[in-house]
């Protein structure tokens, strides 16, 4: 239950920068960096990231933001892919 309110809670962050990003790119305040949304969205954000990039239309074309933000989804689409499999959860948890 924990876990998924972390996931609840990093996505609704991640999307609430973005939106704020947005608002600041367009009235043009103090943005935040794209380090910083890129590390949410490695956090666990990545769902809520790339929903409110599409959605707000944010960073969509910016290169090589846009790519790196795929990546980092279909590493954690990979890694749940992996985790989800009896044979790699063994395998990985197995003491070493």
């Amino acid at each position: 239950m924990l876990l998924i309110l972390y996931f609840l809670a990093i996505n609704a962050l991640a999307a609430a920068l973005f939106f704020y990003d947005k608002r600041q790119s367009r009235s043009g305040g103090w943005r935040i960096p794209e380090n910083t949304l890129l590390g949410i969205a490695i956090l666990g954000g990545s769902i809520g990231a790339k929903i409110a990039q599409q959605k707000f239309r944010h960073k969509t074309h910016k290169q090589p933001f846009a790519n790196i933000l795929n990546g980092i989804i279909a590493l954690q689409v990979f890694m749940a892919i992996a985790l989800a499999l009896p044979q790699t959860r063994a395998l990985l948890l197995a003491p070493q």
